[in-house]
């Protein structure tokens, strides 16, 4: 079992490294995907948005068919739904997945694949409206969503929340556990500040009763 983690010049560290560490570890602790991939468009090293240098393990040349592709989002993103080679990745490796996931801006590259239209899906809270102006995806603002075979995410650090709920589902509730507890991953429910005054915070931070509404 193959899952493809794609990179490129300008992704957003966190969008993929948190989604990683949930992976990997589900991989060693919970019989998760035996195989877990760095995708590049080449095998060099790629300059993340703060700086980060990642080496890929694939390119798209030789990368495998995937059974799990994710990804992530980042000021690269603006250039990557116009490159032909991301796109034609995708599409030629969307078909073959049991599901496509995205983190933060990553869902303008599965749309730009045809692959998010039609869908429910969500992304960082600054490109909500643009992912609107889209025209053909429903837009909701919570911390991540699934439709089908497609599961999104908000930005940045909830792609490690939608990697666990992912190997939930996938896996089961103990897997997800393992991999939780082994992370030590247990969110405190925290609102810093005016956050949630923010008038273009989410929906889910500004709304009571939402999963994060306590003010520190």
């Amino acid at each position: 079992m193959n899952f493809g983690i794609i990179v490129f010049p300008d992704v957003e560290e966190l969008d993929f490294v948190g989604p990683w560490e949930m992976l990997t570890m589900w991989s060693k602790l919970a019989a998760g995907p035996q195989n877990c991939l760095i995708v590049a468009e080449k095998r060099e090293p790629v300059v993340c948005a703060k700086g980060l240098s990642v080496n890929p393990h694939v390119s798209f040349a030789d990368c495998p068919p995937l059974d799990y592709l994710l990804v992530p989002g980042g000021m690269g993103t603006r250039r990557e739904v116009d490159n032909p080679a991301m796109v034609q990745f995708l599409a030629a490796q969307a078909p073959g997945c049991k599901a496509l996931l995205s983190v933060c801006t990553g869902a303008f590259v599965l749309h730009a694949a045809g692959l998010l239209s039609g869908k429910t899906a969500t992304t960082h809270w600054g490109s909500l409206d643009r992912l609107r102006a889209l025209g053909d995806v429903k837009v909701v603002e919570q911390r991540f969503v699934q439709d089908g075979d497609v599961w999104t995410s908000a930005g940045v650090s909830a792609g490690t929340d939608l990697m666990l709920a992912f190997i939930a589902h996938t896996a089961g509730e103990e897997a997800a556990a393992k991999v939780q507890l082994q992370a030590e991953y247990y969110p405190a429910d925290t609102v810093y500040g005016s956050t949630a005054s923010h008038e273009r915070a989410p929906a889910y931070v500004r709304q009571p009763g939402g999963t994060l509404r306590k003010t520190a």
